[in-house]
């Protein structure tokens, strides 16, 4: 348990941080789920529409630090080709 100012203070902020991120993430997957189902469904203009959504969103997951850059990079680059392959 944080027994000094600075470490309850820190703890303080951390709890913050995680709801931030978590709602940030959850964001993220909302995204990308929307590209898997318009895949799923084989509507490519409605796949294209979503993926060109969801790839500013997995980019500022990567500048708020809660996605690396070459894990969002690559999870864009399987979606497109996926998204490509439609049709």
């Amino acid at each position: 348990m944080a027994n000094s100012p600075q470490s309850k203070k820190r703890a303080r902020q951390n709890e913050k941080r995680f709801a931030v991120n978590k709602a940030r993430r959850s964001r993220i997957r909302t995204y990308l789920r929307k590209v898997e189902e318009a895949i799923a469904s084989g509507d490519k203009d409605a796949a294209q529409a979503a993926l060109r959504a969801a790839q500013p969103e997995l980019m500022r997951g990567v500048t708020k630090g809660i996605l690396h850059k070459n894990t969002a990079s690559r999870k864009m680059s399987r979606l497109a080709s996926r998204v490509k392959a439609i049709g």
